[in-house]
């Protein structure tokens, strides 16, 4: 048996999948909203029922619940690949994941307009 030194933290392979996963379900939703702006009226009453059904504000929150993580895993790796001081690095994170909160906290309130 031969006894490794394993350094880093192994994001590689479960990171790579995330990132296709999320902009998978971005695509999808992508092409259905341009389906809908395709087939249906262009008027407020049209955006209005279609976003008033319970399973599209469903798909929306979904979809961007995927693009805050993959906003999170493409700044993270910028975050550690680029900023080498510490403090720096720990600060920039912090700050990205309060302000992705923010958002998604903000995108519920939009979304389903509490």
């Amino acid at each position: 048996m031969v006894n490794r030194i394993v350094v880093g933290a192994h994001y590689g392979l479960r990171d790579w999948i995330m990132q296709r996963v999320t902009a998978v379900i971005m695509l999808i939703y992508t092409a259905l909203l341009a389906l809908f702006l395709i087939v249906a009226p262009n008027s407020y009453e049209g955006w209005r029922a279609l976003f008033g059904q319970v399973w599209v504000q469903v798909l929306t929150e979904v979809t961007l619940i995927a693009l805050f993580l993959h906003a999170w895993i493409g700044i993270r790796d910028l975050w550690m690949d680029y900023i080498k001081p510490v403090g720096l690095r720990l600060a920039l994170h912090t700050f990205t994941i309060v302000w992705l909160v923010s958002c998604f906290i903000y995108s519920v309130k939009v979304v389903w307009g509490l």
